[in-house]
């Protein structure tokens, strides 16, 4: 009995330190891996010495394993890597490959290891990336369906499917006299092993876990998936393979089961206990003296191991034709060692080709890795816009950001352009199509530019959000803008950029979340649509038209809610707005807080009357007050003197805010309009003061392929395609638009 005590208070101690630790990670916003390598070191003979029986703890660990294989077995698909086939398959082959080559001739270069089976055995050990933390940062940036996010989560796909062959095939290099011949044996018995278990999986499995799902217990479906997953592993380790390939290709002889997600779903709580065990398990082999000892040397890999797998994943990503944007996110995105890393390393340790000191090493690398990467993937963007922008490059870039395929009609006035031609974007396409209006489609999957060849709709292959893209969609010409990007980010980039070229442009966006409805409307969007909230919409007119309510006052309600941006039924009311949550998204756009001084012009006028948007360019999105701050005012708000305002804009946009807040730009009286002059306007070839003097209207600023021009020289001509933001007596504004727009 009191060995049985000592073992569940062992246990008790592994998982409850696990969850503080896994705890205040989360708050910290780092992996909750990260805590738990923290509370095992803790806890472990280097820490407190809590545990009095780590051996029975490392076996609980290997069940971890197990079930982490297992639920990765479960979750691999086949429909979702031929979604990006080519990248996932040739790309991620390269990208193991390279990553292997590289690192095996640094380190023997360097002198870190004795043998060239061990610098490979190190190189397939850093080649892996992380699939936790990679999938947990794009979930909560919300981009696993952007482009960048599909060749990800292709590559780390590929890369875990590689992990099992790795452990097939890896500890034959422990036998160097007989390399060949084991290599050899290794991947006949992996072949053999594979055969039987995709007979398995197809003719027995399948009615085996249908008969028992028929029985509708629960209970017996949980015991009869964890016998299969350990079962299996257990066979592959009687077969001198290891568990952890075991553990996955029984996940992979139900994945395409009808019982899978099931079988998942009962899998899952075991999979998230078992495996804190099994990091927890890690950190008590982390010596802290020895990290401290060689913290230098740590940091020094870290960098290397992070610019070195960045430079290896760099051309790749280009090599199959995706954008350098693209290309610069995801190489700083998988440029850190994954959480299966471990499992290699575990299996390179008991066959000698890991030292203790080198793997000490490597977990102080790896943990440091996986901090670094939703820091990396946060700056990402800019980090790809500002190489872009250095002159030694752009020019080698441009072909790199240039639009990959284009079929657009000879004319492209009064288009209605679709950003995104997903399940959102077909639909809007298809009404729009079906009422006979002309659509042009922006989108970056070949997939769907596949049905667009085919339908004949005309298109634009490239980043939503792109400047170059949305220069050749010509958006001043457009007739409205409606973006249906499933990236939030992207979707806001490209909200600002399109206001840019085409100020008064009508556009709608989808929102992914309750607080973007009232950030995306004060980025300059006509209406933002919330598919939830669209729904419950439909269901509520639904019931309420069954209860005998007047069709036209559902109508009118609808529209009322629709028009106050769902206010009446979202949970949140008026949204509460987290300064750090403003201050995460104002980071993607060039943002600056700007004092209103005492002399400024702008004193006591609302927002509507500064019309700060129309004259700059740049969106107010708060403004600070003393010790309070009002988080995307309204147009009614009044500026007052000594009040600081949150702008987000381009620099000359931001430039020319403060001209206006200083009385250096003057405000044009009475009515601003934006308008666009056409080929075969009269206005086109006209100079500014022969504007001004002949129709009497005052020209406050010209936007040129989405470039802003306060100050616009008498000799400059107007062209084509040129935006002019003209004030004056409205019946005179309107009619230069009409002449502009002859």
């Amino acid at each position: 009995m009191a060995a049985d005590s000592k073992f569940i208070l062992d246990l008790t101690t592994v998982l409850g330190t696990s969850a503080v630790g896994g705890y205040l990670a989360n708050r910290l916003r780092q992996p909750v891996l990260l805590g738990y390598l923290a509370s095992g070191l803790i806890v472990g003979p280097y820490g407190l010495k809590w545990l009095s029986d780590v051996e029975t703890v490392n076996a609980l660990a290997a069940i971890g394993v197990a079930f982490l294989l297992f639920a990765l077995g479960v979750e691999f698909s086949i429909a979702e890597l031929k979604r990006v086939k080519d990248i996932a398959l040739k790309g991620s082959l390269l990208q193991i490959g390279g990553t292997i080559g590289l690192v095996a001739l640094c380190s023997s270069i360097l002198g870190w290891v004795e043998s060239i089976p061990q610098a490979i055995f190190l190189g397939a050990i850093l080649s892996l990336s992380s699939t936790a933390v990679v999938l947990k940062t794009l979930t909560e940036r919300g981009e696993t369906n952007t482009l960048h996010g599909q060749v990800m989560l292709a590559i780390l796909i590929v890369q875990d499917l590689a992990l099992g062959l790795m452990l097939a095939i890896l500890p034959a290099l422990s036998e160097p006299e007989n390399l060949l011949f084991s290599l050899f044996a290794a991947i006949l018995k992996a072949t053999v092993f594979f055969s039987f278990a995709f007979a398995l999986g197809k003719w027995v499995i399948p009615g085996l876990i249908r008969n028992i799902a028929q029985t509708e217990s629960g209970e017996l479906f949980l015991l009869s998936t964890i016998a299969l997953c350990l079962g299996v592993a257990l066979i592959t380790a009687k077969l001198g393979l290891s568990i952890e390939m075991g553990a996955f290709v029984a996940g992979l002889m139900i994945s395409e089961i009808d019982y899978a997600d099931q079988a998942l779903s009962k899998i899952l709580p075991l999979r998230d206990t078992f495996a804190s065990v099994f990091f927890a398990s890690i950190g008590m082999l982390i010596d802290p003296q020895a990290l401290l000892e060689n913290f230098g040397t740590i940091l020094g890999l870290v960098v290397m191991v992070m610019l070195g797998k960045a430079i290896v994943i760099l051309p790749i990503v280009l090599k199959f034709g995706y954008s350098f944007k693209t290309a610069v996110i995801a190489s700083l995105g998988l440029n850190q060692i994954g959480e299966f890393s471990f499992v290699l390393a575990l299996v390179a340790q008991k066959a000698g080709f890991l030292t203790q000191e080198k793997y000490l090493l490597l977990l102080g690398t790896t943990a440091i890795t996986l901090v670094l990467t939703p820091i990396g993937l946060k700056w990402s963007p800019k980090i790809a816009d500002w190489l872009g922008q250095q002159p030694l490059l752009s020019g080698y870039l441009n072909r790199f950001r240039s639009v990959q395929e284009i079929s657009v009609p000879e004319t492209l006035r009064d288009r209605v352009v679709v950003a995104g031609y997903g399940r959102v974007g077909q639909v809007v396409v298809n009404i729009l199509r079906d009422r006979g209006y002309p659509v042009l489609v922006i989108e970056n999957s070949e997939a769907a530019i596949k049905k667009l060849r085919q339908e004949g709709i005309p298109y634009i292959f490239g980043d939503g959000d792109s400047e170059l893209v949305l220069e050749k969609a010509h958006l001043e010409l457009a007739k409205a803008l409606a973006i249906a990007l499933p990236d939030p980010a992207s979707t806001r980039l490209l909200l600002k950029r399109a206001l840019e070229f085409a100020p008064q442009l009508d556009v709608v966006a989808r929102s992914h979340e309750n607080s973007e409805i009232d950030l995306l409307t004060q980025l300059g969007a006509w209406e933002v649509v919330q598919p939830e909230f669209e729904a419950a919409l439909e269901m509520g007119a639904h019931m309420l038209a069954t209860l005998g309510e007047n069709p036209d006052a559902i109508g009118e309600m609808v529209q009322t809610l629709r028009k106050n941006r769902y206010s009446r039924v979202r949970s949140d009311a008026i949204v509460e707005v987290r300064p750090k949550d403003l201050t995460e998204i104002t980071q993607e756009l060039n943002n600056e807080w700007i004092a209103i001084k005492s002399t400024s012009p702008l004193i006591d006028k609302t927002l509507a009357e500064a019309d700060i948007r129309n004259l700059t360019g740049v969106t107010v999105m708060a403004i600070r007050r003393g010790d309070s701050v009002r988080y995307y005012p309204s147009a009614t708000t009044q500026l007052q003197a000594d009040d600081t305002v949150l702008v987000v804009g381009e620099p000359e946009e931001i430039a020319a805010f403060h001209d206006l807040t200083s009385g250096r730009c003057v405000i044009g009286e009475g009515y601003n309009r934006w308008m666009t002059l056409t080929e075969e306007s009269p206005l086109v070839g006209l100079q500014r003061g022969d504007l001004e003097s002949e129709y009497d209207v005052i020209l406050q600023a010209l936007r040129r392929q989405g470039k802003l021009y306060r100050q616009v020289e008498e000799s400059v001509k107007f062209l084509a395609e040129d935006c002019l933001l003209l004030s004056g007596i409205r019946d005179r504004v309107e009619g230069v638009e009409k002449l502009a727009q002859h």
